[in-house]
């Protein structure tokens, strides 16, 4: 598929309107870190798809009214949020033809912390752009629902290329791989009856080590791939994984499961050391939950491991299989205590 297949039809019949839309957010499990021009993925990728946190969007489109952008964030405007989405609505006017025919007011809240290292651009972007589709759906001739699906998936890629991938359930995969169907331009679920049922249910409870802005940006972070000299070593890593990846899946092979994951994880870090300038987002904090975690599972044997996004809070995950209980009371008595103030996202992978 060509982005010539997601043009907007020319013919259509605006009125002004408000709808509201929720998405979720997302942990990528195979990383992606480094892209191309028009958000265009250097690596593919795969992420589970959360429960609990999300964004909920309401979007009033004012029709006829000179085009502008509100935004307003638990209440409060955000003024530069707003430059950034309107200059988003321009580089998709291609694709939704009526969308600079009015005014917007967006008001949106997440079920989670700011700065709680849960992808709220991923959701954010993801809502609104399934905000857009339930517009053009009213203002074209509605397509499929798989197919409006797709193109929102589309869409929400090009303001955040993560959010591509939180538009549906589960695991998910964005980038040409070898999963059916996967593309570079919007994200796929990856098969149902393709996953062992372990990984049907799975816990992700983030740690807050640190609640602050981050002193680089994942889109800066990004730009650094452009000269690290071992990026493309690493790029062909991120494919070559999925290969094991689809056979523990597959197969249930847990532990198989725990070192990919972590191994991720910390190539996804030891990319931004080597990155010029480097930068470190980790903090000592997370360095002691990662080494409590491996010193917990030599000694138990018991499944709790950890992903990291671009910051320096610790998605820690465990199955519901038996011996949660155990790595709970673990996580609370010993590893809060690494958090900025206790803080911690409880929340779990959504089927």
């Amino acid at each position: 598929m060509t982005t010539q297949e997601f043009l907007g039809k020319q013919e259509f019949t605006i009125s002004s309107q408000t709808v509201s839309e929720s998405c979720p957010s997302n942990i990528a499990l195979i990383k992606y870190w480094g892209k191309y021009d028009n958000q265009i993925p250097a690596n593919p990728s795969i992420s589970y798809t959360l429960n609990h946190c999300k964004t909920n969007t309401t979007l009033e489109f004012l029709a006829g009214e000179p085009f502008s952008v509100q935004t307003f964030l638990a209440g409060n405007e955000e003024v530069k949020f707003a430059e950034k989405i309107e200059k988003y609505f321009k580089n998709i006017e291609q694709y939704l033809p009526w969308i600079l025919e009015g005014k917007y007011v967006i008001r949106t809240e997440n079920t989670f912390p700011h700065s709680s290292g849960i992808a709220s651009s991923a959701s954010g972007f993801g809502a609104i752009a399934k905000c857009l589709m339930k517009i053009d759906d009213v203002f074209s001739d509605k397509t499929s629902d798989e197919e409006s699906l797709k193109k929102a998936s589309f869409l929400a890629r090009l303001g955040s290329g993560s959010a591509c991938r939180s538009l549906y359930d589960g695991l998910v995969v964005w980038g040409q791989s070898q999963v059916k169907g996967s593309s570079d331009l919007y994200a796929v679920k990856y098969p149902d009856d393709e996953i062992h049922e372990i990984f049907k249910d799975f816990n992700d409870w983030v740690l807050l080590i640190h609640e602050g802005q981050k002193t680089v940006s994942s889109t800066v972070g990004h730009g650094l791939m452009n000269t690290n000299p071992y990026a493309e070593r690493r790029f062909l890593e991120a494919r070559e994984n999925f290969g094991p990846m689809k056979e523990i899946l597959e197969n249930g092979d847990l532990q198989s499961f725990i070192k990919l994951v972590e191994h991720e994880a910390l190539t996804l870090h030891a990319m931004m050391m080597m990155s010029d300038p480097a930068f470190i987002l980790m903090k000592v904090g997370t360095l002691e939950v990662i080494n409590k975690v491996w010193d917990f599972r030599r000694e138990t044997g018991l499944p709790l491991f950890f992903t990291l996004d671009a910051g320096a809070n610790v998605h820690l995950l465990f199955p519901n299989a038996g011996s949660e209980e155990q790595i709970k009371s673990f996580i609370e008595t010993e590893l809060l205590q690494h958090t900025q103030n206790n803080g911690v996202v409880k929340d779990v992978m959504k089927f």
